[in-house]
């Protein structure tokens, strides 16, 4: 099972909707959500992220990431499937997807 944040369902929900359109939306609430384990943020996790966003002092570095980050040690995940260089700076093995 793939485990992910609301909050990165949120941002690739925009995603789709923005580059693709609302069919692609639509897909991907009723193909792919279902195949995820949601971690519903609540204030309890989102007070976790930000604790972690300001204790490190890294400005380019988004909150998140650093729910990701806290949702990956919880639950003692392998790795991560991630696109950008923060998850490899914490330590966390990145799982890329092929580059054509």
């Amino acid at each position: 099972m793939l485990v992910t944040s609301s909050y990165v369902l949120v941002e690739t929900i925009a995603l789709l909707q923005n580059r693709v359109g609302l069919a692609a939306v639509q897909d991907f609430h009723v193909k792919l959500q279902p195949l995820l384990e949601i971690i519903w943020v609540d204030e309890r996790w989102h007070q976790r992220a930000m604790q972690r966003l300001v204790s490190s002092q890294r400005r380019k570095l988004s909150l998140v990431d650093c729910l990701s980050f806290e949702i990956i040690e919880m639950k003692k995940l392998d790795y991560a499937f991630a696109f950008d260089e923060h998850f490899q700076q914490e330590g966390i093995p990145v799982v890329l997807p092929p580059m054509y």
